[in-house]
């Protein structure tokens, strides 16, 4: 949400959130993607988001510093992207914090 989204975006991301019900999947939560800013949609395309683009970039970011995730883009208070970790990423976690 924060120093990662001011890299590539410019500014932070309007929120993050954890699923109240599953440790995996958090959400990253956009109004207006900077992605959609510069990007025409036809209208019979109207159900595509652009901001799957920040989705896969975010994917990639997490994989290669030692988060496995998947993550996907939705339309909800905007643009949502749902992250949900693999689940060594969770074990590991509540390994570190018995420490």
């Amino acid at each position: 949400q924060g120093p990662l989204w001011r890299a590539l975006f410019g500014r932070e991301a309007d929120k993050l959130e954890q699923a109240n019900d599953d440790d995996r999947t958090f959400y990253v939560i956009e109004r207006e993607p900077v992605v959609n800013t510069f990007v025409s949609v036809p209208r019979e395309n109207s159900s595509l988001n652009c901001a799957a683009f920040a989705a896969g970039l975010l994917e990639a970011v997490l994989g290669a510093a030692g988060f496995p995730a998947r993550v996907s883009a939705h339309w909800h208070k905007g643009t949502t992207l749902m992250i949900k970790f693999d689940e060594a990423v969770i074990a590991r976690d509540k390994g570190l914090e018995g420490r």
